[in-house]
């Protein structure tokens, strides 16, 4: 009754630190689930980034969101290792019309063209960086209208394999 009267539970410190273990295992696989090695385009376990969370001596805050907090570490992590978000697949088709001028706006937030095709219309299947996807998304509506389209083909763009990197 005291509780539901003034509101306040007491956490043990031991609940306390199950809580922020959860989150710092939440945060690491986050980053393993959205991140590879830029060389080998491979991912990396959750133990590595867990590992490596560790080195860069990373506390978890309790009021920030676990994704917040796993672009935070994705960009400390950068410092110390080679690491990078993963790649989005996406396939945009153009009109015509707006195609050749959207393209020169497209062409900085693309990474890497994989195939183009120009006839009635414009469509390209290329890779981009994530933090890109709205940016390129909001200016294919804004210049088309509405007209063109955008379809994302994988959220992350991996070399396909078992073994991954410890």
């Amino acid at each position: 009754f005291q509780i539901l009267s003034k509101g306040e539970l007491q956490v043990s410190d031991k609940e306390r630190h199950t809580q922020l273990e959860q989150m710092f295992r939440d945060i690491a696989t986050i980053v393993a689930d959205k991140c590879v090695n830029p060389e080998t385009k491979r991912p990396y376990t959750v133990i590595l980034i867990e590992r490596a969370m560790k080195d860069i001596h990373y506390s978890v805050k309790p009021n920030k969101s676990t994704k917040q907090q796993a672009l935070e570490v994705i960009r400390q992590l950068k410092e110390t290792m080679q690491i990078e978000r993963a790649h989005m697949r996406l396939r945009f088709i153009l009109p015509a019309k707006e195609g050749k001028k959207l393209k020169e706006k497209l062409k900085p937030l693309i990474k890497v063209t994989e195939s183009e095709d120009f006839q009635e219309q414009l469509e390209i299947v290329c890779l981009i960086d994530p933090g890109c996807f709205r940016e390129i998304d909001e200016l294919i509506r804004s210049e088309t209208k509405g007209k063109g389209s955008l379809e994302v083909l994988s959220l992350k763009d991996v070399e396909e394999g078992d073994e991954k990197l410890e």
